[in-house]
């Protein structure tokens, strides 16, 4: 028995033969060359790019003969990069100067855009890299003219490893026959992993040594929720693994039946339970774990690996598939939230010392208003055919709200001189995430339609944490009482101007903060789709009455520890008879 530790990056525990799929990256060497071939190369290089742009473009075709349109946007996303100039002329320069070959060069550039995507603090945009990676990889195999292997076609059930699988491969799946995949690399954010869920297919991603030929045909456990991977299982770990997926599957066939029900506590109170998203393939998972809608699309992988910044009809053409994907349901569209930390390729940016504090969010689409305008035409377009909201991000003050508002207005304006149809009574809210909004949050109330929180940064501002540093880590503490004071506070600003109170962070999605947030008086909570059924489990075992007090029991400790050891212990005592 041989065990691999990765990543949990898509639930399910899955059981069959392992079958390996060469998916490394194509083996090329950098060596210098003379002057009088530095044209050659540059041909070859512009030769590769055409050779596997026409190649996508058939995939593409093919993809949507078989599955209609949906998935493609991963395709149109890889055709992006490639069409966009810098690649050949950021490569060809280091041809020139270099006097290197075609795909040393090229292989130069790849460790540029990694170095760039490192810096970036969000984890969903710094994965996008991976994007990135998989078209070069693409073109360095077409310039070495190594072939990709297809899958391979098995009758049996198998399990599919690799070094990694790019969303192409993700769409070729033969859902019937393959159980689960697991790749070398990756995570939680990557596309794959995305597709992976959206597919309803187990996933471990970060298995480093899967790919050993040797392990090709053996029988192989893989756990999605925990990230085991095992080869030759013994009796007792194949025992272990059997009562495990039974028991995953029993509880998801359990939660799946109350999909349909209403997110009603036991006393009847409604809360809108929505979905997190960025790319239209998550909304039907959104739909079938029981979402009522997105209560967050993020629009930033719109404006990713990208010289040119989108046009209004390409975002309105993204925007409406995810509007079809949740149809009749209320989509919730965020305005760009990148600059600064999180790239944004399309626009020149000076370097900033402290990106988390800098031009970003609301801040950048200010300072680019026909940009901005551009990017709220394409939302108002799509208003005209079903229910969306506009909210924007990182708000610190009036000005900024009512900056945006204005330029909201210009862009009905315009588009009512175009004679294009659009909602003029659309809402429009505001991302609470910054302790400045906290403090206004009764005067921008005043402002908008409804407040979201994003408490993933609103808890690393208020606490001053950075998230991603592994030294403060176990100080990132959502139930810190400074925390817990904010929540109350923004709530309380909100119902008293008469507008619902929204959470959008991972606190939504925690079935332990569940009866806290409920009991704040939040009216709606969004998160990923995988934690729908489960938030809503537990909150039709609530009632508001008990959560209220609950929640007021919260403020009586001063320490995050004891505020969690005494939700634990209320949890326990007050509902568990809910579940008898």
């Amino acid at each position: 028995m041989r065990s691999f530790t990765g990543i949990a990056a898509s639930p399910g525990i899955a059981m069959g033969k392992l079958r390996i799929v060469d998916r490394r990256r194509a083996v090329v060497s950098e060596y210098p060359i003379p002057s009088e071939t530095v044209g050659h190369e540059t041909a070859r290089l512009a030769q590769a790019i055409e050779d596997t742009r026409i190649e996508l473009e058939i995939l593409k075709t093919r993809l949507a003969e078989i599955n209609g349109q949906d998935h493609l946007f991963f395709i149109e996303t890889h055709l992006m990069i490639l069409t966009d100039n810098r690649l050949i002329t950021e490569t060809s320069e280091i041809i020139r100067s270099g006097m290197i070959n075609a795909e040393g060069a090229l292989r130069r550039t790849l460790h540029r855009y990694r170095e760039t995507f490192s810096r970036i603090d969000d984890p969903y945009l710094r994965e996008r890299i991976s994007d990135v990676e998989t078209v070069i990889e693409r073109v360095l195999r077409s310039m070495s003219g190594e072939a990709v292997e297809p899958f391979p076609e098995h009758e049996e059930q198998i399990i599919l490893a690799a070094h990694d699988f790019s969303p192409a491969d993700m769409l070729q799946i033969n859902r019937t026959n393959v159980l689960a995949i697991v790749t070398e690399i990756g995570g939680r954010t990557s596309h794959t992993a995305i597709l992976a869920r959206a597919l309803d297919l187990p996933a471990v991603m970060g298995a480093e040594g899967i790919t050993d030929l040797a392990l090709d045909g053996r029988a192989v456990v893989v756990d999605g929720l925990t990230g085991a991977v095992i080869v030759d299982p013994d009796k007792e770990a194949f025992q272990s693994s059997l009562l495990r997926k039974q028991q995953y599957e029993h509880v998801e066939y359990e939660l799946l039946k109350t999909a349909s029900l209403p997110a009603v506590t036991r006393d009847g109170h409604l809360v809108n339970l929505r979905g997190n998203v960025e790319i239209p393939e998550e909304g039907a998972a959104v739909l079938l774990h029981g979402g009522s809608g997105v209560g967050l699309y993020r629009t930033e992988m719109l404006f990713m690996n990208r010289a040119t910044m989108p046009d209004e009809d390409e975002q309105t053409r993204i925007y409406q598939a995810m509007q079809q994907a949740i149809t009749p349901h209320l989509l919730t569209i965020r305005t760009l939230d990148a600059g600064g930390d999180k790239l944004l390729e399309g626009m020149a940016q000076a370097v900033e010392t402290n990106p988390a504090l800098g031009v970003r969010a609301i801040r950048l689409s200010l300072s680019m208003p026909d940009e901005f305008r551009k990017q709220l035409r394409a939302i108002l377009r799509v208003s005209a055919d079903g229910p969306v909201r506009i909210m924007f991000p990182m708000i610190s003050g009036m000005e900024e709200v009512r900056a945006a508002k204005a330029l909201l207005e210009e862009a009905k304006t315009e588009l009512a001189a175009r004679g294009v149809r659009f909602d003029p009574a659309v809402q429009v809210g505001v991302m609470i995430e910054i302790p400045a909004a906290v403090t206004l949050a009764d005067l921008l109330a005043r402002e908008v339609d409804f407040f979201s929180v994003g408490t993933n940064d609103l808890i690393q501002y208020t606490l001053a944490i950075d998230r991603t540093n592994g030294q403060l880590s176990h100080l990132y503490q959502p139930l810190h009482p400074a925390v817990l004071r904010a929540l109350r506070r923004i709530v309380q600003a909100a119902h008293g101007a008469g507008i619902p109170a929204c959470l959008c962070g991972e606190m939504a999605g925690d079935p332990l903060y569940l009866p806290v947030l409920l009991g704040l008086g939040f009216d709606e909570l969004s998160m990923g789709a995988g934690s729908l059924l489960r938030v809503k489990q537990v909150l039709r075992r609530c009632t508001l009455e008990q959560s209220a007090i609950l929640a007021e029991g919260c403020f009586a400790f001063s320490t995050a520890a004891e505020v969690e050891k005494y939700l634990n212990s209320q949890l326990t005592l007050d509902f568990a008879e809910s579940t008898d």
